[in-house]
């Protein structure tokens, strides 16, 4: 996809990886010519938030040190959807509030926190 930024023109691709074991030696393949990462996990689940820290920031900035990164909370509806919230309290967890996120990529140094939902289009 091409886009006018700013009265200039820039190319945007976006890929997204697998984080299955089987793909470990495929995804890096896909970073050499990446100017920025969107790391994402959702927001209701506290294992994809835990997997920022364990899997995916030490990936991106071993084979890409100098690439910035923005972490995405997605899903940001489900936070106030009640099947969801039960599901979560039947497993003694919580949504990721928006502050954890925020201070979780101040820790990662994100250059940015953002959370969105694609089902309402917020942010």
């Amino acid at each position: 996809m091409t886009l006018m930024v700013g009265g200039e023109l820039y190319s945007l691709g976006l890929f997204v990886t697998a984080g299955q074991e089987d793909y470990e030696r495929l995804r890096p393949l896909t970073y050499s010519e990446t100017d920025v990462f969107l790391v994402c996990f959702s927001v209701v689940s506290p294992s994809s938030f835990l997997n920022i820290t364990a899997k995916w920031v030490p990936e991106i900035t071993k084979l890409c040190p100098k690439t910035p990164f923005l972490l995405v909370g997605t899903k940001i509806d489900l936070r106030q959807d009640t099947a969801t919230t039960k599901n979560l309290d039947e497993k003694k967890l919580k949504p990721i509030s928006f502050e954890q996120g925020e201070k979780l990529a101040k820790e990662l140094k994100a250059v940015k926190y953002v959370e969105c939902s694609a089902l309402t289009q917020l942010s």
